[in-house]
């Protein structure tokens, strides 16, 4: 179902007398309350809901800016740095709290990406679970995604090597594979995961997917063969 019309849906539903996902009581009520709480009911039934999560962070985001984490509008942060750190402590402790559930995995990946900077291992451990929950590939394509963003391809090639099962998942995760080794200077390695696609049995995506892969490969090759 579309994402408005299941957030207007859940909107109407009654309230559950689940705890799992629920908003923290805050001081006052807001314009964006009952938003929240239908957003969270959808992380309740899907903990890997990205647009559900992304929406539910961008509230906790301008909440945390605007009164602090504590919701108390005396202690607002007060420069752009203030907010920034206040707004991503709240996505933080959002992303902790659906990590709990155990299908949970695209809050884990936003985990990794906030504490890549000052925690690589932790992260890296983070987007291993990710990847070890998800049996259908997303997890480890996110994963890859965030560590060639942040520059670190032999750790993205370390994660896909060991949970990439090419038959079973999207040949999208042969493209960041095949790019991380490029990037990390290991052009034979690239070949070997280019050539591994042979085994996909979706021909006509790895067909779409080969030629530009193959382009990428060779110029990595000569380049090395002219060094």
């Amino acid at each position: 179902m579309p994402f408005l019309p299941r957030l207007r849906r859940l909107l109407r539903r009654p309230v559950s007398a689940s705890k799992v996902g629920l908003r923290r009581p805050t001081p006052s009520r807001r314009r964006d309350t009952v938003q929240e709480d239908a957003v969270r009911a959808m992380l309740g039934d899907d903990p890997n809901d990205p647009r559900a999560f992304q929406a539910l962070a961008e509230i906790v985001r301008r909440r945390a800016a605007e009164v602090g984490t504590d919701g108390d509008p005396l202690t607002a942060p007060q420069d752009d740095g203030e907010r920034q750190r206040a707004a991503d402590l709240a996505v933080w402790a959002l992303a902790e709290e659906l990590a709990g559930h155990p299908r949970s995995w695209y809050p884990l990946i936003e985990l990794a990406r906030l504490s890549l900077t000052d925690d690589r291992e932790g992260a890296l451990r983070r987007l291993t679970t990710a990847a070890e929950r998800d049996p259908s590939g997303r997890a480890l394509l996110e994963g890859l995604q965030v560590l060639r963003e942040a520059g670190l391809p032999v750790e993205a090639l370390g994660l896909g090597v060991g949970h990439w099962r090419v038959r079973e998942h999207t040949p999208e995760i042969a493209r960041h594979l095949v790019l991380a080794a490029i990037e990390a200077g290991r052009p034979m390695e690239a070949r070997h995961h280019l050539q591994a696609l042979d085994l996909h049995p979706d021909h006509s995506a790895v067909a779409r997917l080969r030629p530009e892969l193959e382009a990428y490969v060779a110029e990595a090759e000569q380049r090395i063969a002219g060094t």
